[in-house]
């Protein structure tokens, strides 16, 4: 990236993000931090295979309709085989300042006192994106609420309460206490403080099933963002891994940032962002204070979910904190 190019990005970021009551980064902490990213990128670049890559699609998962006794074909990743592109530039300055600035406001929050037999409770709103095919052979796309509230036991030692439309669930046990899908209060609590250690951690699991010959479309460095941002937006975590996941995030290649975009919740902010296969995620925080509202996914190209500038699923956080049982809220 010329000179030129990272004085025109960070210029953006000063327009895009009004000043925070978090102290800045220090300038030698982000100068060290964007030549991390340079030679990172580097070395990823001169270990992959030169084997070009090839574009996913979305997979398709059939069902029944309840209602209408059609085939519903529900959102999901595909896979057919590719390795990462080749040319992915780093995280770009606007999105380094932001998930900097995230990282400093999750740091400074007050630290939960958390004791075995609490749960962490997660009340979440949203929509996703279904294809049904009606009786008359015709596709038409629909929209499916997923509006949801989930106490987590922070040890994992009691299964998961979750309600959606007034009906509870238990789902299966966490074996172990926790892992990178099914993450505990206590779990989260353990990963490394250190953003390049966690990202490692996080990209070396994302490796195994999304890496090179493994026939996923999806990419180790796509998978680790969106394991960031799961981790992130489906779990009470404590303030130190909040600021670690920002920071790992913002040493992924190809991070940038959109200016404006808007929750399931109708709450507007600005985003960090990741764009595969005509997908972009949208990480969309507070442009006041850098707290995360929500995610969603939005086209870039037109497809069979729809028109690009489409938000085939979004979700917003409405409210979380550490109960003493399933069913209270904070």
């Amino acid at each position: 990236m010329s000179l030129e190019q990272e004085r025109s990005e960070r210029e953006q970021a000063i327009r895009i993000l009004p000043p925070l009551p978090y102290p800045e980064p220090a300038p030698g902490r982000m100068e060290g931090r964007r030549e991390h990213f340079l030679s990172e990128v580097d070395r990823q670049v001169r270990s992959r295979s030169p084997r070009p890559a090839l574009r996913g699609r979305w997979g398709l998962v059939l069902g029944t309709a309840v209602a209408a006794g059609a085939t519903v074909v529900v959102l999901g990743i595909g896979s057919g085989p590719t390795d990462a592109p080749r040319d992915v530039p780093p995280a770009s300055a606007a999105s380094v300042q932001l998930l900097e600035r995230a990282a400093l406001a999750a740091a400074t929050t007050p630290q939960t006192k958390v004791h075995a037999g609490q749960y962490s409770y997660v009340k979440t709103v949203g929509h996703t994106s279904v294809l049904s095919e009606t009786r008359a052979g015709e596709m038409e796309l629909l929209r499916e609420e997923e509006d949801m509230e989930q106490w987590t036991s922070v040890d994992g030692s009691e299964r998961s309460l979750q309600r959606k439309d007034g009906n509870d669930t238990l789902l299966p046990g966490t074996p172990g206490g926790g892992n990178l899908n099914s993450p505990t209060y206590n779990f989260l609590a353990a990963l490394p403080a250190d953003s390049e250690t966690l990202l490692k951690r996080i990209r070396d699991d994302a490796e195994k099933n999304h890496g090179a010959g493994s026939g996923s479309t999806t990419g180790p460095d796509q998978q680790a963002f969106v394991t960031i941002g799961d981790l992130l937006r489906n779990g009470v975590v404590p303030p130190e891994t909040s600021a670690a996941l920002y920071r790992a995030a913002a040493l992924i290649p190809g991070v940038g940032v959109v200016p404006d975009a808007v929750d399931a919740a109708g709450r507007h902010g600005v985003a960090v962002t990741r764009t595969h296969d005509g997908e972009r995620i949208e990480w969309i925080f507070d442009k006041s204070t850098a707290r995360l509202l929500g995610e969603r996914t939005v086209l870039v190209e037109d497809n069979a979910w729809g028109k690009a500038g489409t938000a085939i699923t979004s979700t917003a956080l409405v409210d979380s904190g550490i109960v003493e049982e399933a069913g209270q809220t904070p």
